[in-house]
């Protein structure tokens, strides 16, 4: 019989099998593993799954690129010829109307101003007063001219009476027939009537210089007050508003019984001996745009050269404005106001890789694109360069050769996400 000692020394058997705690050996590992997988070689590519048939997907190709962009052009005069009013006025008549054709000296329309008549008036009274002035003056003068001659003439036969009368002294004076208190008066008297002559010479000689320049200014006063009297007749002959060239009358802004300023523009000539297009550029291409460089204008399938003529720098609202003009023919039946599409070449066409135009490039900035996988049942994101463009394709500088497949259209639904797969 055994002993209560003996029975506790007895082995226990060990289990076979897997056990419980077995269990959370195995899960631990096998997390682990699955970390290390998910760490080292499990795709973590943000994926977006998307319709194949909803996008746009283009190709990569490599060919000419022509460096042009495609602008709307409107049809205008080769130059407008402004009216503006010389002399203010009412308007009293109109003679012709807007858009009717012309020629030069054309009275397009009269003006009145009471107050030009009355300068003229004025004027030609101001011209009388001064013409009867120089005239009164002319006689004056010509009455001085003869009053100094007939003194001249007495002071010659003063002087000649006087120089016999002292000859004679002379003579009586040897023989001792007259005092000589006598004798030296008869010398001083010729000799008295001698310097006053010279003195009245020499006064005739100062009046004539004074009244030269004398009839000289009153004249030049009459040139002057004729040519203002001319000069305010012109201005009344202003008040008939002329056509300078000749033209269209693409616009008149006064209307009967309005008051014009001087100054102010009323309407304008349009010269039709030749047309220009004007279209407005957007300012990206401001430093590119320069004159002479070279344009095609579509019109009914017929392409028309013209030639950039010049560049206006102000920008507004995003855009400047450049003025074109045909280097050859001229479309027939042209008309100032129409509207058609320019291709303006910015720069020599170059090979190229391209990427057609798309919706992408609003939210990618053209940084990055999508390309599918050869098997085309997946698209991933790829970092690209993109360089110049036309309306029809963007100049690719790297990331993309040709023959490769890339999503164009809008990405905005795509979120951030490097990966699409392709609904099957």
């Amino acid at each position: 019989m055994d002993t209560p000692l003996e029975s506790m020394d007895k082995p226990i058997p060990k289990k076979k099998g897997l056990q419980k705690k077995h269990i959370g050996y195995i899960v631990g590992a096998a997390a682990i593993l699955v970390l290390i997988y998910m760490a080292f070689f499990a795709d973590r590519t943000s994926t977006f799954r998307v319709e194949k048939e909803k996008l746009i997907i283009e190709s990569v190709v490599e060919g000419q690129f022509n460096d042009y962009i495609t602008v709307p052009g409107t049809v205008e005069p080769i130059s407008t010829i402004l009216l503006d009013a010389q002399e203010g006025g009412r308007v009293e008549e109109i003679l012709i109307e807007e858009g009717s054709m012309v020629r030069k000296g054309d009275i397009i329309l009269r003006l009145s101003n009471p107050d030009l008549y009355l300068n003229i008036l004025d004027s030609e009274a101001q011209l009388a007063e001064k013409e009867n002035f120089l005239r009164n003056t002319q006689i004056a003068m010509e009455q001085d001219r003869l009053q100094i001659k007939r003194e001249l003439l007495n002071l010659k036969y003063d002087v000649e009476r006087k120089e016999r009368n002292y000859l004679q002294n002379v003579a009586l004076i040897k023989d001792s027939l007259i005092s000589r208190e006598e004798f030296l008066r008869s010398e001083e008297d010729l000799e008295m009537a001698r310097q006053s002559r010279e003195l009245f010479i020499e006064r005739q000689k100062q009046d004539s210089i004074f009244r030269s320049v004398q009839v000289n200014n009153l004249v030049n006063n009459l040139e002057n007050m004729r040519r203002n009297l001319s000069l305010v007749r012109q201005r009344v002959e202003n008040l008939n508003v002329r056509a300078t060239v000749d033209g269209q009358l693409g616009l008149l802004v006064p209307e009967i019984g309005q008051s014009i300023s001087r100054g102010t523009n009323m309407g304008q000539i349009n010269v039709l001996t030749s047309f220009k297009v004007t279209a407005q550029i957007d300012e990206h291409y401001i430093d590119r745009v320069k004159t002479q460089l070279t344009a095609k204008l579509d019109r009914q399938g017929s392409e028309f050269d013209l030639v950039v003529r010049r560049v206006y720098p102000e920008v507004r609202n995003g855009t400047f404005e450049i003025d074109m003009i045909f280097e050859d023919s001229i479309p027939e039946n042209i008309r100032t106001g129409q509207t058609y599409y320019i291709s303006l070449q910015l720069g020599q066409p170059k090979v190229a890789v391209m990427v057609p135009i798309g919706g992408f490039f609003q939210e990618t900035g053209g940084q990055w694109i999508f390309v599918l996988d050869p098997t085309e049942s997946y698209a991933t994101r790829r970092d690209i360069s993109i360089g110049r463009k036309n309306p029809k394709y963007y100049e690719v500088l790297e990331g993309l050769e040709p023959g490769e497949k890339v999503i164009i259209s809008g990405y905005d639904t795509f979120g951030k996400n490097e990966k699409l797969v392709f609904k099957k």
